[in-house]
């Protein structure tokens, strides 16, 4: 029993030994977990640094950030440039159905901004009850514990992370601070990196566009290079409606061009007052404009707008330094993120080189069509010169020659040839009316289209000639008559004559503005056309003249004959 007695250990120093060791294996159990929590740290810095793109590596930050101190709730509020609100909100823990019911994402007030204000660490026990707590909408789950930790990017800050509801119930201790700062300092450089990235996709993309719409633009007809710049921009991510106005300088107000959009089809051709639009900034000093998110802004039909306010817009003058060719507006819906300051500049540039593409195009055409000119003018000068002068001589030979002859058949062909051969110098000179000189506001000119455009189906061209001053007389309501009286008579003898060989004649005869047109077709035979022809005849008789038609199986002559404004009383005074 004696040996048995010296073994055992005295009361007192047993229990300091039990004491000893129980704080040995509570300190081991606490190293082991803060080297577990180190390891997630490492865990979640990995998982933030190896992705590249912007919005993902945000969203891993979040995920990230919830899952080191074990949150419920963690979020991600990207500052927006004004430094007043935030502008992206990143979530985590809610389904996109809740977020829904719970409607639009924070804009930073209440202890989200007072975050912003003074960017150092918040933690609370409880959010409710603080009083920079400025509540939480309908449908929003709640909320106690809280942890918020700013993201600075080269000593500015870039957002803050914003952690709710620890999920053992415990509140957020001083090493859940520590842990998430130095993921947030991981999180900058991450941040940064993304950023630089991004900057240099978009301009790399705005750069390939323009580029290819330079090329386009230099290809294509300048009638479509409105339409062209807006379809290119809007192939372009991160851009949901595109219009292009151009300036009316007599009334000053902005007629949209081309559009792509939702609602595109409405706002082609629409004309707006400058100051009902974001376009009309612009015009006071040619500088590009950004539209902020707005939820009190004025109905704008350039831009985006839902019940919860209007978009980001960029309106850019597409500008060089001769003229400014129009104004460029790019629209966000209202949901997407403000325009970046890489965007701005890259969508500035893009606009900028658009304009000067334009003006490139329009000086190559300038300059093709006074290359065509020049070519027109050399073969009116040779046609004149050269070819009519051999016909009138060839005509002057076969005219003597037939004078020479006695009266019979072969004296009368030779006659036809000569009035042939008339009938082909008329013709020559009309030609070289149209190649030597081109102006809208011809008759002429409005009727050689006429001809051009309706006798492309027909194996002989109609023969068209002109007599008198018809341009200098055939002017006002008279010239569109003039015109659609032609029209009409030339669609009757190709679509219902079926006429092999027509000819047409416009002439200012004694007074009178007559248009003739010969055809070798089937005659009117039936009177399904008769409406067209009693059109022309009250056309005629509106205007104190006549409409004759002589037709027969071997063809058809019209006739329009009505007095020049100017000698309508002369004609009815003067005795038939």
């Amino acid at each position: 029993m004696a040996a048995d007695d010296s073994l055992a250990f005295p009361d007192g120093p047993r229990l300091e030994l039990d004491e000893a060791l129980t704080a040995l294996l509570a300190q081991a159990e606490k190293v082991r977990g803060t080297q577990g929590r180190l390891r997630a740290l490492l865990v979640a810095t990995q998982s933030v640094v190896e992705e590249i793109d912007l919005s993902t590596v945000l969203r891993r930050i979040v995920e990230a950030a919830t899952t080191l101190v074990d949150a419920e709730y963690g979020a991600l509020g990207v500052i927006a440039p004004e430094r007043d609100a935030l502008e992206e909100f990143i979530f985590v823990g809610l389904d996109e159905h809740q977020a829904a019911k719970i409607g639009h994402l924070p804009f930073g007030h209440g202890l989200l901004g007072a975050l912003i204000a003074d960017p150092r660490p918040i933690r609370l026990t409880d959010v409710a009850n603080d009083e920079r707590s400025a509540g939480f909408p309908a449908h929003h789950p709640s909320m106690s514990s809280f942890l918020g930790v700013p993201i600075r990017v080269r000593g500015e800050v870039f957002g803050n992370l914003y952690l709710t509801n620890r999920r053992d119930g415990a509140d957020f201790t001083d090493e859940d601070e520590q842990l998430v700062a130095a993921l947030a300092t991981t999180a900058g450089f991450a941040i940064d990196n993304a950023r630089l990235l991004d900057l240099a996709r978009t301009r790399e993309r705005w750069m390939t566009a323009a580029a290819e719409l330079s090329a386009a633009l230099l290809a294509s007809p300048t009638d479509t290079a409105f339409d062209l710049i807006a379809s290119r921009i809007f192939e372009l991510p991160g851009v949901d409606k595109v219009t292009v106005l151009l300036t009316d300088e007599d009334s000053g107000r902005l007629r949209i061009v081309a559009a792509r959009g939702d609602d595109e089809a409405q706002l082609r051709g629409l004309v707006v007052d400058a100051e009902d639009v974001c376009a009309g900034t612009v015009l006071e000093d040619a500088e590009a404009r950004i539209i902020s998110h707005r939820a009190d802004a004025e109905p704008d039909v350039l831009l985006i707008a839902d019940e919860t306010g209007i978009g980001p817009a960029l309106v850019a003058p597409m500008r060089t330094h001769a003229r400014l060719w129009g104004i460029v507006c790019i629209a966000r819906e209202p949901s997407g993120r403000r325009l970046t300051q890489s965007e701005i500049a890259s969508a500035a540039d893009f606009v900028s080189r658009a304009g000067i593409a334009l003006e490139l195009a329009v000086a190559r055409e300038e300059s093709q069509r006074a290359m065509l000119a020049d070519d027109r003018s050399r073969i009116a000068r040779d046609l004149h010169d050269h070819v009519i002068q051999q016909l009138f001589g060839t005509g002057l030979s076969l005219q003597a020659v037939a004078a020479s002859l006695p009266p019979g058949p072969e004296a009368q062909r030779l006659s036809e040839s000569v009035e042939q051969l008339d009938d082909a110098i008329a013709q020559i000179r009309t030609v070289v009316f149209a190649l030597s000189r081109r102006d809208e506001t011809a008759i002429r000119h409005r009727i050689l289209d006429v001809v051009a455009e309706m006798s492309g189906s027909m194996r002989r061209p109609a023969a068209i000639r002109f007599s008198g001053p018809v341009d200098h007389l055939v002017v006002g309501d008279l010239f569109d008559d003039v015109v659609g009286v032609t029209r009409e008579l030339l669609s009757n003898a190709i679509r219902h004559a079926h006429a092999d060989r027509i000819s047409i004649e416009v002439a200012v005869d004694q007074g009178d503005v007559v248009v003739t047109v010969d055809d070798d077709g089937v005659g009117i035979g039936d009177t399904h056309r008769r409406s067209g022809l009693d059109n022309l005849t009250h056309k005629a008789q509106r205007r104190g003249g006549t409409f004759t038609l002589e037709s027969s199986g071997e063809g058809t002559r019209a006739i329009w004959r009505v007095p020049l404004p100017s000698t309508t009383t002369a004609r009815k005074d003067r005795p038939e």
